[in-house]
């Protein structure tokens, strides 16, 4: 079977992950205007949108549904309200994973049919499973849950099938992968993986700096949930946005990006383009930098995800030359947003540093939205928990749960005790 997602034109079967959430919504909004293109097999949903996950029901007409959620028979009703039947429902913490296998089944591995693709929109490090369950089942995986790779590292680098199964939705390192495929000189070459190749010098994630950028740590004291969740550019879901007004978000991918393209963290620059119209870039040995420009829209690299090495028509309006413009970057300011460095500080550590950033995080930024700690109690405390942790050179899945279960553990030990109040 080639690697490639299927021969032009064909209709792609589709497992959709965090169906209800930003990506899942604009990923059937895609699908949506290109019908035809796409056979949706699967949705999984937490099941905290019952209506929302029914409406998709009814307009996609899956074979199978997962709900994390055990709201079985609440789905079924709300189906049955829209006028339809509902499909078959998996539920529970492992129902992704049980979606993604009845889904690789279903579809199975003809070589004369296109292969399935997973697209794992799920927010946050329960996404793991489900990324390791679509590799190993051979699916091409649309991979915009960023924190399934940080936290799994090799483990699912391992379980890649074939140069290219991985092939990122996050705008940044869609925009990496689509650069390095224009720069690459090896014909027929689509994997957006580097492999090591040398012509490149530096990858350059750009970030828009969110609500707080050009502030100084002085001026940040205080600030208010709902102005962290103001982003200037993006409409996000909560953990997101308030992931990129720490910059964590940033850190987060910037370890996704040593991952996917074999570049060391030393390697990769990170630099404030408030416009959000350059996505990220690439610079070569000669001296070249290769840039991928958009407006701020997750369509594109949801549709190029799906569809990968192929182009939809008309998914995004282009960029226009007839009026003035610019484009500036600034410089990151470390003192006020240090999660840049604690994500290089993870990645030199150990393999399990990477996964107690990640579930730290997401503790305090529970915290935050709940108003037990201040926004500048975010870093700092995922910082303290991360100076903390003993860390496993060579881990098994079981050694990164429970790296995750101890980061767990000590945040909201630290929290609760008003530890950060010290720092």
């Amino acid at each position: 079977m080639s690697d490639s997602c299927s021969p032009h034109g064909e209709t792609i079967p589709v497992v959709l992950l965090g169906s209800t959430g930003s990506i899942g919504t604009q990923a059937r909004e895609v699908i949506e205007a290109h019908r035809g293109r796409f056979d949706v097999v699967g949705l999984s949903a937490g099941g905290s949108t019952l209506g929302e996950l029914a409406a998709q029901i009814v307009a996609l007409k899956p074979s199978f549904v997962a709900v994390a959620r055990d709201v079985r028979s609440q789905l079924e009703a709300a189906v049955r309200e829209l006028g339809a039947r509902c499909p078959e429902v998996f539920v529970g913490a492992q129902a992704s994973v049980e979606l993604v296998r009845a889904g690789a089944e279903l579809v199975g591995t003809d070589p004369g049919r296109p292969r399935l693709v997973v697209l794992n929109g799920i927010t946050g490090g329960v996404g793991l499973p489900a990324t390791l369950a679509a590799l190993q089942c051979g699916a091409r995986l649309a991979l915009a849950n960023k924190e399934s790779l940080v936290v799994g590292g090799a483990l699912v680098r391992d379980a890649m099938r074939f140069p290219g199964q991985i092939v990122p939705v996050d705008s940044e390192h869609s925009a990496i992968a689509q650069a390095l495929a224009s720069g690459v000189h090896e014909k027929g070459l689509t994997s957006p993986r580097l492999s090591g190749r040398s012509e490149v010098a530096q990858i350059v994630l750009t970030a828009s700096g969110g609500p707080f950028r050009g502030r100084s740590r002085a001026q940040l004291r205080g600030v208010r949930a709902e102005q962290a969740l103001a982003h200037p550019t993006w409409q996000m879901g909560p953990v997101v946005t308030i992931n990129s007004s720490t910059l964590v978000n940033k850190g987060l991918e910037l370890i996704e990006a040593h991952l996917l393209f074999d570049v060391e963290p030393s390697n990769i620059v990170v630099t404030i383009h408030p416009q959000s119209i350059v996505h990220s870039m690439v610079t070569w040995q000669d001296g070249a930098t290769t840039l991928q420009a958009s407006p701020p829209d997750m369509h594109l690299p949801i549709a190029l995800g799906l569809t990968w090495p192929e182009r939809l028509v008309g998914v995004e309006e282009p960029l226009t030359w007839r009026d003035a413009s610019s484009w500036t970057f600034e410089p990151i300011d470390a003192e006020t947003f240090p999660a840049l460095e604690l994500a290089r500080f993870a990645v030199g550590a150990s393999a399990t540093h990477p996964a107690v950033l990640n579930a730290a995080n997401e503790v305090l930024v529970d915290a935050f939205l709940a108003g037990a700690v201040p926004w500048l109690a975010i870093v700092d405390t995922v910082s303290a928990v991360l100076q903390e942790h003993e860390g496993v050179a060579a881990p098994s899945l079981d050694d990164i749960v429970a790296a995750q279960e101890w980061a767990v553990r000590r945040a909201h030990e630290v929290v609760r005790a008003g530890r950060w109040k010290d720092m």
